[in-house]
């Protein structure tokens, strides 16, 4: 699942990584990988990565296997990482010269012979090569929409690259899931910017929306998710609640580790767990 908007601050890495941890601690198998040159999603999950890390950097430009860079969450059993470093940030260019520079990502993946639940990519806020190897990669897109104004502005631009990606690259990528982040239900503005977006994307959305919240805001800063930060708060609750809604759509990522294929699967068990 990609987790991609170019538009900057709408939760995306926050998203990524809680939904990551909510359904690893409820017995899913789940890999993050950072695509963000920022690292943020690895600095939330408490992963080093610094320069002299192996990273998803070296996976995409120096074809290294994935499963030297991934490594596993130290506060969640289950939860995996191939962290981003600064290197990453040069990588746009690097690529453009490589052969089969927009599917590298999708044959280090299907490449990695350990089974998983799920694969949550965490994008950099631009449309440029490293989110088209994400959507190369993926199955399914899941966009973050914050409330508040101009929510749907440049929305239009990655929808599109979706259509071209399909067309031309991974004809099964579709846009599965839409969730609303930065919800203030004081506020009229919310709920009118929560109404146009289910107006446009009907069953796509989420019923759970993500509300504004400090515990949220500070987990990062302990090198935790706040599933782990503050498991009793509404932002944790909320992601525990969303993770349940896309276990029961069926909307995951399912590597199949015989058939070395991306495929979506909907898990039972992992279902159960979750209810």
């Amino acid at each position: 699942m990609v987790v991609a908007n170019q538009k900057g601050g709408v939760g995306k890495t926050t998203t990524t990584v809680n939904l990551a941890a909510s359904l690893a601690l409820h017995g899913a198998r789940v890999l993050v990988v950072d695509l963000d040159p920022q690292g943020n999603a690895s600095t939330a999950l408490g992963i080093d990565h610094h320069a002299d890390v192996p990273s998803i950097y070296d996976v995409l430009v120096e074809s290294r296997p994935l499963s030297e860079v991934v490594q596993p969450v130290p506060d969640v059993e289950g939860l995996f990482c191939a962290p981003a470093t600064i290197d990453l940030a040069g990588a746009e260019i690097e690529l453009v010269s490589l052969v089969a520079r927009e599917s590298r990502l999708q044959r280090a993946i299907t490449a990695y012979e350990q089974p998983l639940d799920y694969i949550l990519i965490d994008c950099p806020p631009s449309l440029g090569l490293l989110t088209v190897n994400a959507l190369v990669a993926g199955q399914e897109v899941l966009i973050p929409i914050q409330c508040e104004y101009y929510a749907l502005e440049g929305l239009g631009q990655l929808l599109r690259n979706v259509d071209l990606v399909r067309g031309h690259l991974n004809p099964t990528l579709h846009v599965s899931t839409i969730l609303l982040t930065m919800y203030d239900g004081r506020t009229r503005l919310a709920s009118q910017v929560a109404d146009e977006v289910r107006s446009h994307f009907g069953e796509e959305v989420l019923r759970t929306s993500i509300p504004r919240s400090v515990r949220i805001s500070e987990a990062p800063s302990y090198g935790q998710t706040v599933l782990t930060y503050d498991p009793g708060s509404s932002g944790a609750l909320s992601y525990l609640e969303a993770a349940r809604e896309i276990a029961l759509k069926g909307v995951g990522v399912n590597y199949d580790a015989t058939h070395a294929h991306l495929g979506a699967q909907n898990d039972p068990s992992m279902v159960e767990g979750i209810q």
